[in-house]
This record gives structure tokens, sequence and C-alpha cells, in this order.
């Protein structure tokens, strides 16, 4: 059984960063993608970035491209997401989940277990 824990947020100013932590435990962790989303006003869950199960291959919604950067340690069985430049419209829940798919996809309903997820909030 996959179980997974978010951290990291917090509340920053415009043009500032944020590290998030997503920490898992179960087996079939290390066997297949990952994703992050986030939770807005107007989006029940937005996709923001996905990595493979190897790390070495990553995708990110238009709107992070070249600010975020995700990452993973695999075997520590932990995904990073790099926030930088944060703008307000960055604001949200950060939600990370896990796939059996070998690489994450935009569709949440492709994922199999979800985090309750860490809350950034960014002021203008």
């Amino acid at each position: 059984q996959v179980h997974l824990v978010e951290s990291g947020g917090g509340s920053v100013q415009a043009g500032a960063s944020l590290r998030l932590s997503c920490s898992g435990s179960g087996s079939a962790l290390s066997m297949g993608g990952m994703g992050w989303f986030r939770r807005t006003a107007d989006k029940e869950r937005e996709f923001v970035a996905a990595i493979s199960w190897r790390g070495d291959g990553a995708h990110y919604s238009d709107s992070v491209k070249g600010r975020f950067t995700i990452s993973r340690e695999r075997e520590a069985k932990v995904m990073y997401l790099q926030l930088n430049n944060l703008k307000p419209e960055d604001t949200g829940i950060y939600l990370c989940a896990a796939t059996s798919h070998s690489i994450g996809t935009i569709l949440p309903n492709t994922y199999h277990t979800w985090g309750q997820g860490t809350q950034v909030t960014v002021s203008s």
C-alpha cells in the first residue's frame, strides 16, 4: 500500500522560491511515475509537473515551465518540486500523486494514490 505526505509549503512574496517534498512508503512507489498537481479556487486538480519512474524524464504545464523543476530520489522514495520566481497565480494546495504508468501523465484519474497536500500562498 502506497502512502504519500507533502511538505515545504508556505506563504511568500512574488519572486520568491520554495521547495516542496513528497515522501512516500510502499514498494509500488519506486515502480511508477509521479506527478504534482495543485488545487486552486478555479480548478480541483490542475496538472503542474510529472516525472518518470527512473527520474530521467519529466514534463510541465506551460504555466510553470522554466520556473519549476521536478526531481526524485527513487530509492529514498522522495520527490521534489522546486518552485522559483513564484507568482500570485501559483497560489494553491499542491498535491503529489503516484501512478503505475512509467511516467506521470496530465490526467488526475491515471494516478492511484494522492497525498493530502501542502499550501502555497504567493502575495504580490
